[in-house]
C-alpha cells in the first residue's frame, strides 16, 4: 500500500471551508492516498508556528511533502505557516486581486471574519429552522403547517441528517416522518401526511447498506435483519411510487447533494446564502 500523503486543512476559523474545498479537490485524484487533518483557529503567528511544526513533522514521518489547504487571510500568519514546508494552497488568494480590481478598493483582512455572525436575522432563521427539525424529527411532532419540506422514508434512510443540514445551511424548516411497518402494511400515506402531499419527498436506500446501519444501532435485532430491511425498502418504494412522491436513493449520495436535489425538485429557494 502506498504511503499516505499528509494533507492539512488550516484556518483562522473552524476550518470547515478549507476542508470542504480540499475534499472537493482530492476527490479528483482517485489513486492518491492521503491522510487528512484539520487545524482550526490558527489565528496568531504563535499558533501558526506551532501548526507549521506539526506539518513539518508529518512530512518527515511520511517522507512526502505535506499539502496545506489554507483559508487564513492575515499575511503574517500565513508567512509563519509556510515554515512547515508544505505545498500551500491558499483558497482565497486567487480571487482577491481580481475582486480588488473590480471593486476598486483593497480588501481588509480580518481574522475569523468568514465564520462570524454577519446577519443576525439569517442566523436566527437558521436556529429556528434547526429547532424545527429537531422537534419534528421521526414524527415526534405531526404539526406540519409550517414545514417547507417533509422527508418520508424507512427508519435510518438518512432523513434526520438531511433535515439538519437543510436547516443549518439554508434556513429551511424540514420535518421527517419514518414509515413504520404498520404504515407499509396498509400501503397508504398516514393521514397526517395526506394534506401536506405537496411538501413530501421520499428517501430510499440500498437494503444491504440499511442493514449495516441498523446493525450498529440495534445489533442482532429483527429490525436489523437483511430480510426486514429488504421488505421495508421494497414496500416503501412501492408506496412512494404509487403516491407519485419524488424519491431519491441516499446510498451513495452525500447529504449536501441530497439536500440540493430536494430543494431543486420541490422548487424551494434557498432562504440564505
Amino acid at each position: 500500500m502506498s504511503q499516505a500523503r499528509p494533507v492539512f486543512y488550516v484556518s483562522d476559523g473552524t476550518g470547515i471551508t478549507a476542508e470542504n474545498v480540499g475534499n472537493s479537490l482530492l476527490t479528483q485524484f482517485e489513486n492518491v492516498v492521503v491522510e487528512t487533518r484539520r487545524l482550526p483557529f490558527v489565528d496568531s503567528e504563535e499558533k501558526a508556528r506551532d501548526a507549521a511544526e506539526v506539518i513539518r513533522r508529518a512530512g518527515e514521518r511520511s517522507g512526502l511533502r505535506p499539502i496545506v489547504v489554507n483559508t487564513i487571510v492575515d499575511e503574517r500568519i500565513n508567512a509563519a505557516l509556510t515554515g512547515g514546508g508544505g505545498l500551500m494552497l491558499d483558497v482565497f488568494s486567487p480571487f482577491m486581486t481580481r475582486l480588488e480590481e473590480e471593486f476598486g478598493t483593497r480588501h481588509t483582512p480580518q481574522v475569523n471574519r468568514a465564520h462570524g455572525i454577519v446577519d443576525f436575522g439569517e442566523y436566527e432563521q437558521r436556529m429556528h429552522a434547526t429547532n424545527f427539525a429537531l422537534t419534528h424529527d421521526d414524527g415526534m411532532d405531526l404539526h406540519y403547517d409550517q414545514a417547507d419540506v417533509i422527508l418520508v422514508g424507512v427508519s435510518r434512510s438518512g432523513k434526520t441528517p438531511t433535515c439538519l443540514y437543510m436547516a443549518l445551511h439554508f434556513g429551511v424548516k424540514a420535518a421527517n416522518y419514518p414509515l413504520t411497518p404498520d404504515d407499509l402494511e396498509n400501503m397508504e400515506l398516514p393521514p397526517s401526511l395526506v394534506k401536506h402531499r405537496a411538501k413530501l419527498f421520499g428517501l430510499t436506500i440500498d437494503p444491504v447498506r440499511l442493514q449495516q446501519i441498523r446493525q450498529v444501532r440495534r445489533p442482532n435485532s429483527r429490525y436489523a435483519t437483511i430480510e426486514q430491511c429488504r421488505r421495508e425498502v421494497a414496500a416503501a418504494e412501492t408506496l412512494l411510487k404509487s403516491e407519485r412522491i419524488p424519491m431519491l436513493n441516499t446510498t451513495r449520495t452525500s447529504v449536501e447533494e441530497i439536500s440540493s436535489k430536494i430543494l431543486s425538485e420541490l422548487g424551494i429557494e434557498r432562504h440564505m446564502f
